[in-house]
């Protein structure tokens, strides 16, 4: 009689799924995010630069067309693995100490990185290859933020050929695996390429593991100083000769033809300080058509890696419950490394270890078509970036969506599609709430605004979105308005018709900056 009680109990007291079906398994998230790649440079965004895997991750799954991040290398990773704005965690600038908690210059302790909540409350393997640059304290390196296995650059850049030094004023570049620096000679690989081989290595060494994984990738392409592989380069060289006003038109209108920008949004004026190009000479033509070539060859081969990338998940069984998101951490560059006298100035054969060289501003103009300003501004040229979330069976094929959306949303999606819940405390240290949102609902296609209001300030150059409005201005210059439903490339400035709004989303921003940290660029830019 009691075995037959206990028969009749068991279903009730077990609280597994039912049937002997297996738990549902928590997805792997893999996080790739290239670094100083603008708007339009991928396919699937309007570029001529082939990006196969890239596009194919677009085509079978979501493209968000206004998606944002911080403006800068440092700002942009602390917000990405943190889930609070830059200020918040202790990354407002740089990696210099610059007098005050939020420009301290390195993950500060009321922030946890996505590794480590990942790990400590799911169970999660936790991988990171590429640039990390957001601390050079011992507090703040991958291998003490929640990552098992790391390989990482601490610089904002590196020669893709070696690890020596770029800059004339002593400082080294650091390349760590795990707790360990390691050096890379002329015989090494190809950094994209040994960011990838990392990567790869390091899913075959968990593959036997039932655990879920956290894979974070971040490239230094193409980040100056730009240099590639001889094939690659060749693959492009001629291909700029028509020049960046033909160029930027045809990505404007292939932009256009794919629903990426919305046709009442004009393409931007060539910036004042690239000349025409047919004002140009032959030989000036075919110097501006290599620096192109070359940059383009770095996003080619990026696209490469991601794919091998791809096919590793692919092999291992993996990819049918991984998800992958891509973005850039900032729009295309205007560094001229040329005129730099803080550079170790190389000119030798262009694209190779002994050169050294960028793209300047009239490419980063192309790659951040339709809008203007670049890399460091907080006009959408700085700060809109590609958001590609890619989920098989979870994400519609050749969705879009256009609500807007930050970097500091991808650690309350991660934690959600993890089952993780932000805690108010880690590891005996007080954490500052998340300042994100949670981006599944966008992926489940469910009503989904992001969200309403976003901010940013780096160097003095500062912006609040707010629905449809944009507030902004560069460092030391009067606010600008914008309504981006009509007008994202900010060609209309609004701010003189409406001057109560101005002075409303001004108060606003105010308030956010006391909150965050924020201070008068002015005083501490030489500290």
């Amino acid at each position: 009689m009691l075995k037959r009680i206990c028969c009749l109990l068991l279903p009730i007291l077990y609280m597994g799924p039912a049937f002997g079906q297996a738990p549902k398994q928590k997805p792997n998230i893999v996080i790739i995010l290239a670094d100083d790649m603008g708007f339009s440079d991928i396919g699937c965004f309007g570029s001529e630069i082939s990006t196969p895997n890239i596009d194919r991750l677009a085509h079978e799954g979501l493209k968000m067309t206004q998606f944002y991040n911080a403006g800068r290398c440092c700002p942009s990773r602390a917000a990405l693995l943190t889930g609070l704005y830059p200020h918040q965690a202790g990354v407002g600038d740089m990696i210099k100490y610059k007098g005050s908690p939020a420009y301290q210059g390195f993950l500060n302790e009321n922030s946890a990185t996505i590794a480590e909540l990942l790990k400590d409350e799911a169970g999660y393997n936790t991988i990171v290859s590429g640039k990390w640059h957001v601390g050079l304290q011992q507090s703040a390196l991958a291998y003490n933020r929640g990552f098992d296995r790391s390989f990482t650059m601490l610089n904002n850049g590196s020669s893709y050929f070696n690890s020596a030094p770029l800059y004339n004023d002593g400082s080294k570049i650091t390349f760590m695996l795990n707790d360990k620096e390691v050096t890379r000679n002329d015989t090494s690989k190809y950094l994209t390429q040994a960011i990838t081989d990392f990567a790869v290595k390091s899913l075959d060494e968990i593959k036997a593991q039932q655990k879920p994984f956290f894979m974070y990738v971040a490239y230094n392409a193409p980040h100056w100083p730009i240099q590639a592989l001889p094939q690659d380069i060749a693959k492009y060289k001629g291909q700029y000769l028509k020049g960046w006003d033909v160029l930027r038109k045809q990505r404007y209108e292939k932009q256009l033809a794919a629903d990426i920008i919305k046709k009442q949004w004009q393409l931007s004026a060539r910036d004042k300080r690239a000349p025409a190009w047919d004002s140009l000479s032959p030989e000036e033509k075919d110097k501006w058509d290599t620096r192109m070539a070359i940059y383009a060859a770095m996003v080619y081969r990026m696209d490469a890696c991601i794919g091998e990338i791809i096919t590793k998940l692919k092999q291992l069984g993996k990819d049918k419950n991984t998800i992958i998101l891509f973005a850039s951490d900032n729009g295309g560059s205007a560094d001229e490394v040329k005129s730099l006298s803080t550079v170790i100035q190389k000119s030798g054969v262009p694209g190779s270890v002994n050169s050294i060289d960028s793209y300047e501003i009239p490419w980063a103009n192309v790659s951040n078509t339709p809008f203007k300003l670049f890399k460091r501004n907080t006009h959408e040229g700085g700060i809109a970036t590609p958001l590609i979330a890619w989920y098989p069976g979870h994400i519609k094929a050749g969705s879009t969506n256009d609500s807007p959306g930050h970097l500091i949303d991808l650690m309350p999606t991660c934690l959600d599609l993890a089952g993780v819940k932000y805690p108010t405390q880690f590891k005996n240290r007080q954490l500052t709430p998340l300042a994100g949102v949670s981006l599944v609902d966008a992926f489940k296609r469910k009503p989904y605004t992001g969200n309403k209001t976003l901010f940013w300030e780096h160097e003095g150059s500062r912006a609040i979105r707010k629905g449809k409005w944009k507030l902004v201005a560069e460092s030391g210059q009067p606010w600008e308005l914008y309504n981006l439903n009509a007008d994202r490339s900010e060609i209309n400035n609004l701010a003189d018709k409406f001057p109560a709004l101005v002075n409303q989303l001004k108060d606003e921003y105010g308030q956010w900056a006391v909150k965050v940290g924020v201070v008068d660029w002015s005083k501490i830019a030489n500290l």
